[in-house]
């Protein structure tokens, strides 16, 4: 239901944890017993997951961003931008050339200047053109 919120918490530098698939149940148990905040736009969930709930509204990801920062002391920092995995959130390590040349495409293992690894599902990062747009956009919802 919020999947594409937690990728851009994620691109942010937010510790956002996704589990589309796990019941309710689970989902409540683990954000109380990690101490997290759980954003959910489902009401019975919301009513049965305790304190710490975000019941969000709005349709759209931008929206929900400001929802969330209208709600919650979020405090975004540009230095954090793009440090985690977008897909499993695990914190990126910057790796050398040669350790991911295997992993990414040939064009890419020549001509990138650096590289970010996820330790936890080993995806491979670079700049290239999309790290830039969606730092302006990360911009414009965090930080304006």
């Amino acid at each position: 239901m919020l999947g594409s919120l937690a990728r851009w918490l994620r691109f942010a530098g937010f510790d956002a944890e996704f589990l589309p698939d796990a019941p309710d149940s689970l989902v409540a148990g683990r954000a109380r017993a990690e101490g997290r905040w759980l954003l959910t736009r489902d009401r019975r969930l919301a009513a049965a997951s305790g304190p710490r709930v975000v019941l969000l509204r709005a349709p759209t990801v931008g929206a929900q961003v400001a929802e969330l920062r209208a709600r919650l002391p979020l405090v975004a920092d540009r230095e954090r931008f793009l440090t985690r995995c977008s897909v499993c959130n695990g914190q990126l390590v910057e790796v050398t050339r040669g350790e991911v040349a295997d992993r990414v495409p040939p064009y890419v293992a020549a001509h990138a200047v650096r590289f970010f690894s996820c330790p936890v599902c080993r995806r491979v990062y670079w700049p290239g053109t999309h790290p830039g747009r969606i730092g302006r956009q990360l911009e414009r919802w965090f930080l304006a």
